[in-house]
């Protein structure tokens, strides 16, 4: 794995590395390590797609100089909690992505539902989760037009993300689903029901090849 060490502030320290997987595995290294309270002082540890800040270390330099002699084992995706999505496979764009697929609708719905991803970073808006787990050959584009509108709950694909959207928002990724499930309630502890490094699996309630309506075309996206 390679890491390269830029210091943020007095406290903080962002490292980059060369895929989504070596984050993902630096990312659950580092979160061992601080359970074990080898990181002294570190308050916050955020991964994104290709790297991993730490805030509040007591000693920047020093974790950036050890850094290069760690060995990072592998991501075990079998060592978190896993949560389960209801999902209406209704999406304007089930149809499209099941033939860039070689698929019919009701195989691309087995293939999604029956992966098991990983959440493995947070952005775009609260709640909204990175989430990995298909194989590259299942990998879409997003829309070269990104629309308005994208209703609130609905599980869409981009590249090797899969993603739900927390609230209704212009988006440009490709829409397979909804669900009713909440993604951010201030009310709840913690607010965001996916966090990096969870496991998620979606359940069909209902797997159909019947698209929802399509939102309307155009805007910005995510």
């Amino acid at each position: 794995m390679t890491l390269r060490s830029l210091p943020v502030g007095e406290h903080g320290l962002l490292i980059e590395v060369d895929s989504g997987e070596a984050a993902e595995a630096l990312h659950a290294e580092l979160l061992r390590r601080a359970a074990a309270r080898e990181l002294p002082a570190v308050r916050e540890i955020v991964p994104a797609a290709r790297t991993v800040f730490l805030d509040g270390l007591a000693d920047p330099g020093r974790l950036a100089a050890e850094l290069p002699g760690w060995r990072i084992p592998p991501l075990d995706r079998g060592d978190s909690e896993i949560v389960e999505v209801s999902v209406r496979y209704d999406g304007p764009d089930l149809a499209e992505v099941a033939k860039r697929w070689g698929v019919t609708p009701e195989e691309a719905v087995r293939i999604h539902s029956g992966t098991e991803f990983r959440i493995a970073f947070c952005g775009f808006a609260p709640g909204f989760g990175y989430l990995t787990g298909l194989p590259e050959r299942f990998h879409v584009p997003r829309h070269a037009t990104p629309r308005t509108r994208v209703p609130v709950g609905s599980v869409a694909l981009a590249g090797g993300y899969t993603g739900v959207y927390p609230r209704s928002s212009p988006g440009g990724w490709q829409l397979i689903g909804t669900t009713d499930a909440v993604l951010w309630d201030t009310a709840r502890k913690p607010a965001a029901l996916f966090t990096p490094g969870t496991r998620v699996r979606f359940i069909p309630v209902r797997a159909t090849a019947d698209p929802a309506p399509d939102p309307t075309p155009g805007g910005t996206a995510p």
